[in-house]
């Protein structure tokens, strides 16, 4: 083979690079509004193209579009659908990345030693942001599906509250009544009888499409593939936990000021407690109410989502609702109610009637 042949495979991959990373940095830039992603990715790009330019002249003239074989057999193959964001971005994460070997291999044999080790660095360059665009894309599409669950009513079990019906009995009640997120909480039961009802409670509410919450016991949690965890402010630090269960689970955490709320957002919580608003007895080592002045101030002030929570029942929720709440977590409300799914109807429709 020809250099000429050989120029015009650097030709196409140095393209290759530069059309992968400015599909990349768009991406970062219109689609998740991160600067400083789009601006790593750009400063590359720029780079690619710039260290290139000695050779530029050989690569134009080598350059045969018109004849590519290759183009023919891409219009024909159909192996490359992309069905969201995050395939579109590992698509060409991957043809950046070998379009950067093959241009690394090909200046070895032009005797480019010293670009090839360029371009080689670009290529762990790659794999550094790689990883860190992943921890935006899977924060931003958490986001969006977090908006989408943290409204409405949210459940939370309390045996003890619940008038001899089990914990299983429960939830599915509140599952035929429509609920969809459900918190297990139980302070009492041993590790293996909260094991095995959070087991079965994961078989329910994954048949069901409900999303299912741990409370405090992380291990139980990751076992049982739950979808979340929910701590407190006396339980591990947030990054800890996120260094246990990874960035797919989410992770709430009760907060009762301010300043927990926005400390909670900046250590990466992906959604608050907020309360206990009123006088609650469902816990025993609660403090004392908050009042819904601190729910003024997260409503106005913190961009995660929020649970409003603590003694809250269907006779004041019209005035938590009035206060900008978007989801209401309800205890013995619901798990002490004679007629659980009745219950969960009438508290649904202050919800629907638009009290917001």
């Amino acid at each position: 083979m020809g250099l000429d042949n050989l120029y015009r495979v650097l030709d196409a991959n140095v393209n290759r690079t530069s059309e992968g990373l400015r599909v990349l940095e768009d991406l970062a830039r219109f689609c998740y509004n991160d600067r400083l992603l789009s601006k790593r990715i750009k400063e590359l790009r720029h780079s690619v193209r710039k260290n290139i330019a000695g050779l530029v002249p050989n690569l134009i003239s080598s350059r045969d579009s018109v004849n590519d074989v290759g183009l023919k057999t891409s219009m024909e193959m159909d192996i490359d659908r992309k069905a969201s964001l995050l395939d579109l971005a590992r698509a060409n994460f991957k043809r950046v990345q070998e379009a950067l070997r093959t241009v690394e291999e090909s200046l070895k044999v032009l005797n480019e030693n010293d670009l090839s080790k360029f371009y080689e660095s670009c290529r762990f360059e790659t794999y550094s942001i790689e990883k860190e665009y992943f921890k935006v894309l899977t924060f931003e599409n958490k986001k969006g599906r977090l908006n989408e669950i943290i409204t409405g009513l949210y459940c939370i079990t309390s045996e003890e509250h619940s008038k001899g019906r089990s914990n299983i009995e429960v939830v599915e009640k509140m599952i035929k009544a429509g609920v969809k997120i459900i918190q297990y909480r139980e302070k009492k039961k041993s590790l293996l009888e909260k094991y095995n009802e959070c087991k079965k409670i994961r078989e329910m509410t994954l048949d069901s499409g409900v999303t299912f919450i741990v409370n405090d016991n992380i291990d139980i949690a990751m076992m049982v593939k739950a979808d979340g965890v929910h701590i407190g402010q006396d339980d591990l630090p947030i990054e800890k936990v996120r260094e246990l269960v990874g960035d797919e689970m989410i992770i709430g955490i009760s907060t009762h000021s301010p300043t927990q709320a926005e400390d909670a957002v900046r250590r990466g919580a992906d959604y608050i407690g907020v309360g206990p608003l009123y006088r609650t007895y469902t816990k025993e080592d609660v403090c004392e109410p908050v009042g819904l002045e601190y729910l003024d101030y997260v409503v106005k002030n913190i961009n995660i989502p929020y649970v409003a929570i603590g003694g809250i029942k269907e006779h004041n929720m019209d005035e938590v609702l009035a206060r900008g709440a978007r989801c209401i977590a309800m205890v013995t409300e619901i798990v002490g109610a004679d007629d659980i799914e009745e219950k969960i109807s009438k508290v649904k429709s202050k919800f629907s009637r638009g009290v917001l």
